[in-house]
């Protein structure tokens, strides 16, 4: 469930959760139906409500108004402590295994989006990244991963806008100059795919601390105070399988257009219209179904998160030898 009208307020009732705007109920959900809370800005969630959804396992995530995501709120944490004990006590070596996997399976799935949807040629450039994605899973040193992964997004967004049609109603010209810009974000694209992007990280948060991880201990990702490293990690992967495929989908088919932005302090964000365009998009690519390249059953890309955290986890305990990335083909 997703509130974003400013100055809602989120209360608990005979097992359904009603939401009110200047005390007068506007809609109401049974708790049972409900996976989790997502709230953006001055929205307020009562004391009751709070402990209804905690006593049920279900988490209250906090965004700003732009759509940052802010925190997160749940009951005990998770019981899984040989998890986190395997999870802090990982090797270098391993954690580098790992973050090979991870950063190869990402450039190729970049490689991928860009060979499916692109309006220009990118022949080089697919060439390009299928060398990188190599020398990703040879990488010697967390620094030459780094290195790596770093140089296949700048050619990877150098070529962002041929995904676009011609009829997007945006002015993509900012991106084009500008290429990927964040806190702020500059322009429209880079407003949305930051909105996309924390969609997706409040959603791996959510799925690495069902399964018993640390989400801020990272393989990847160096720990950093209120960074949650891990669901950085795994956000590598789905990326362009999830939040960019979002924002394509909703520019090219003409779901937000110049209205849905406003710039302000410098830079640009998305008004409350475009927001649930957007989580419209965002919640209809989660229920797309897709093949796992490893088990080779079909699954939602909601459901494909949560294994590929608990393949995480196996790799962690010594039940799987290697981690695979999930990569579409």
């Amino acid at each position: 469930m997703y509130v974003t009208v400013q100055g809602a307020v989120i209360g608990v009732r005979h097992e359904r959760l009603e939401i009110r705007l200047k005390s007068e109920l506007e809609v109401s959900y049974r708790l049972i139906d409900i996976s989790q809370v997502c709230v953006f800005g001055n929205v307020t969630v009562s004391a009751q409500a709070v402990r209804a959804l905690m006593s049920r396992d279900i988490p209250v995530l906090w965004f700003s108004y732009g759509g940052w995501f802010s925190g997160i709120a749940e009951g005990l944490p998770g019981k899984n402590v040989d998890l986190r004990i395997a999870q802090f006590c990982a090797t270098e070596l391993r954690r580098l295994e790992i973050s090979r996997r991870m950063i190869s399976g990402k450039i190729r799935n970049s490689r991928t989006m860009l060979r499916r949807n692109s309006r220009g040629v990118v022949d080089d450039v697919g060439g390009q990244l299928k060398s990188l994605a190599l020398q990703a899973m040879q990488a010697d040193s967390p620094q030459r991963l780094l290195g790596i992964e770093g140089t296949a997004a700048r050619l990877y967004f150098e070529n962002f806008i041929s995904l676009l049609g011609e009829n997007v109603r945006i002015d993509v010209s900012g991106f084009s100059e500008g290429g990927r810009t964040r806190r702020p974000p500059g322009d429209p694209v880079n407003a949305l795919l930051s909105f996309c992007y924390s969609l997706l990280i409040k959603d791996l948060t959510v799925t690495l601390e069902a399964v018993g991880f640390d989400p801020y201990y990272g393989m990847f990702h160096r720990p950093r105070f209120g960074r949650p490293a891990l669901a950085l990690d795994l956000a590598e992967e789905f990326r362009s399988l999830i939040a960019e495929s979002v924002v394509l989908q909703v520019l090219n088919n003409g779901e937000v257009g110049p209205r849905d932005f406003k710039f302000r302090a410098g830079g640009c964000m998305l008004e409350a219209d475009g927001r649930k365009a957007v989580l419209r998009a965002y919640e209809r690519r989660l229920d797309q179904e897709v093949t796992h390249p490893q088990f080779g059953y079909k699954a939602s890309y909601r459901r494909v998160m949560d294994i590929q955290a608990r393949m995480l986890g196996a790799v962690m305990l010594g039940e799987l030898d290697q981690y695979t990335a999930m990569m579409t083909r």
